[in-house]
Order: C-alpha cells, then structure tokens, then sequence
C-alpha cells in the first residue's frame, strides 16, 4: 500500500493545547504500562485530568508550579487559564439537552472546600472566570461521609449517571480541606452510522496469540483512511453540530502487526503532534472496514503514574509542596489523591462516554488546626519522655497565686 506523508495539522492550537495532547499520549503510554506491560483495556479522559491538575497549578508556585507545567505541557498559569477557557467556552462549551441528533456534551469543574477556610480571591476569581468552575463549602471536618456522597452526586449528575461516584469510602476525612473535581459527558451519533444487520461475530486476536469471538459492525464503503509506516488510521465522524463550529470523530490507530500495539504507543507518546499529523486527510475507496463493538470503565487512584511524569512537589515528595495560593491564610496543603474514572461505549448508532477526575488535598500536617488558650484551670506535668518518668505535676487553679 502507498505510504502517506506525514502532514502538519491545519487545527490551529496553542501551545497549551499541545501541550494537552502530549500529556494525553504520555499518560496512556505510563497507564498501559503501569503493570509491566500492555495487558488490560484503557480508557481515559486526558482532558478532565488534564483540566483538574491545571485547578491545581492555578494555585500553586515554586517548584511545584514549574513540575505541574512541565507536566501539562505550558509555560505559565495564565496559558493553562487561557486554554481551558478556550475549551470550556468551544470544544466543550456545555450542550447536554437537545432535542435534535448533534453531540450532546457536558463539562464541569468544581472546588469543594471546608467551611471553615475561605478560598482567596484570586484563586476564586480564577476559578470561576477561566475554569468556569463551581465553589462550594462542605463540611469536611465534622461529616466528611456526607461531603463525599454531596460531590459524587454533583459527578453523577452530570455524568448522566455513567459515573455515580468518583470519591471511593475513606478518601475523605476530617483533615480534607479542598477536592477540586471535574466531569465530562459526550454522546455522538455516526455521520455514518453502521448498519446493524451487517453486525457479524468475528474473531479478535489478543497480544498473547489467542482469540475470542466478539460483535464486528461493518463499516460503509469509501471512509477517511489513511495509511502509514507500520499503521493505518481509520476517521469516523460524528454528527455535526448545529449550533458552533466544533467536529467530533473517533480516530482508531492500527498497528500493521497483531503484537504491535506496544510500539506503536511509543511512537505516538514521542511526538507531541504524532496524533495531529497522521489524521487522514482524504476518504480513499476500501473493500471491507470491521470495527469491534465495545465497552469499556477504568477506575484508578493515579498518584503513581502522575509521580512517575513528574509531578512530586504537590504530593509532598522530595521537596516542599507549595499549594498556599488556595486557601485563606495561606494554609500548608498537599495533594493527597488523584482519581480517575472513565467509561465509554461504541455501537452502530454512535459512542456515549463519560469520566471524572478528583484531586484530594489535605493540610500537610494531616491533622485540623486548633487553638489552645489555657484560660482556664489546667493540669501541667514535666516529664522525661524515653523513661516515661513525670518529674513534676499539678494543677493551675489562680495563675496570680503562689499557693
């Protein structure tokens, strides 16, 4: 077959937004491979992460500021600002009612923090004006379950139910001081959609040399193809959207060898545009497309695989994590957790999917800030701590006596 040449992407996108599809090929690559190797199906929403960790940057500074930057693929907090405005207001800009057959879409973020601390201005203005986000206070400190159930439901709304929960029991606590959230729902009918009467059982060959037998749609003739060294890529289009100028398709990349998959990730995670510059440009004629029906949910804690990209600071590890731009006070936070869950389903009508991403943080000290004003009578001890010896003890009833 004739080798297409790598083309540049017309799509103009900022630096910030290659920097989201860098983080996105690297992360699935780090995910595959989490285990030792490519072994288990993946689904991700590298955009929902990517939004929930640049919430997080937008409050941070020092090195753990430049680690979140590196990782999300920008230069400063304005550019992550800029970008998740461009999509909260574009490419994902909210329509999850319609009553016609376009691409329902949904797009949330949410900071959720104890009561008893304000969030500062800044960060607020931040959050509501480029992030679009919600801010809310819950009160972690005296009911942390009530708290978790309140923002799992706030994901399963607008995840229409496909993620009902995001925060697992015990994630929270009474020492939690702010979960920054995100959720995402996208429901897209075919342009050409697959005609359920050609649906066949046919075999699918795993990595390991052995087959199942699976539900194949038959594909239309004359598709967006393109063929590459080692691969090809198959472009299905969604309906379009009426009402702005946004076009939403599945690209599936097939490595030309049945164990191929593994290098194939590679080369995508080693260009930030591998993705971009290998889209089909042209429909070319085709005498048979077979793609798989599935379904499939991913649910992890991604602390590690964040760590292994980079990001250290924020989780406490190695040097200070300095996260004080949140809070009032300029209070001591460490990122605590990261979830993430993603599903997603394809058919012959089209591809409904959703996920959510939660990053926990607590005060570094992990216990709550108290007072202690000993205005009032007190027992008082001097004490050797390694022999357990009390060398002294009493009460104070009258600070201005002397007996």
């Amino acid at each position: 077959m004739e080798e297409e040449a790598t083309r540049s992407s017309k799509k103009a996108r900022g630096a910030a937004g290659s920097g989201l599809t860098a983080f996105a090929l690297r992360l699935a690559k780090h995910l595959a491979e989490e285990d030792g190797g490519v072994h288990k199906n993946l689904v991700l929403s590298p955009v929902s992460i990517h939004a929930a960790l640049s919430l997080v940057a937008a409050g941070t500074r020092g090195t753990t500021l430049d680690e979140l930057l590196a990782l999300l693929g920008a230069a400063s907090r304005d550019e992550l600002a800029e970008f998740a405005r461009a999509v909260a207001e574009g490419a994902l800009a909210d329509r999850s009612v319609s009553d016609s057959d376009e691409p329902l879409v949904a797009f949330a973020c949410a900071l959720w923090h104890e009561k008893a601390f304000a969030l500062k201005p800044a960060y607020r203005a931040a959050a509501e004006e480029s992030y679009r986000a919600k801010t809310r206070a819950v009160d972690f400190h005296n009911t942390p379950e009530k708290a978790v159930e309140t923002i799992n439901s706030w994901v399963s709304k607008v995840t229409k139910d496909l993620i009902t929960s995001i925060l697992p029991p015990g994630s929270v606590n009474s020492d939690t001081s702010l979960v920054i959230t995100n959720a995402i729902y996208f429901k897209g009918r075919w342009s050409m959609p697959f005609d359920t009467k050609d649906t066949e059982t046919r075999q699918f060959h795993l990595l390991d040399g052995s087959t199942v037998r699976v539900p194949f749609m038959l594909g239309p003739e004359d598709l967006p193809i393109a063929v590459h060294q080692g691969f090809k890529v198959l472009k299905l289009a969604y309906l379009p959207d009426n009402n702005g100028p946004r076009f939403f398709s599945m690209c599936v990349f097939l490595p030309g060898a049945r164990d191929g998959l593994s290098g194939l990730l590679d080369r995508m995670a080693s260009s930030p545009n591998f993705l971009w510059d290998h889209l089909p440009a042209r429909c070319r004629e085709t005498y048979e497309v077979w793609l798989p029906k599935f379904k499939l949910s991913f649910s992890s804690q991604i602390n590690g695989v964040l760590q292994a990209m980079g990001m250290k600071a924020a989780f406490g590890i190695g040097k200070k994590a300095d996260l004080e731009d949140m809070l009032e006070g300029s209070l001591p936070l460490v990122v605590k957790h990261v979830f993430h869950k993603a599903v997603i389903e394809v058919d012959e009508e089209g591809t409904e999917a959703a996920a959510s991403t939660a990053c926990v943080m607590t005060l570094k000290s992990t216990s709550w800030p108290v007072s202690f004003v000993a205005d009032h009578p007190f027992v008082f001890s001097v004490v050797e701590e390694v022999s357990g010896t009390v060398v002294f003890m009493g009460h104070v009833l009258d600070p201005t006596r002397s007996e």
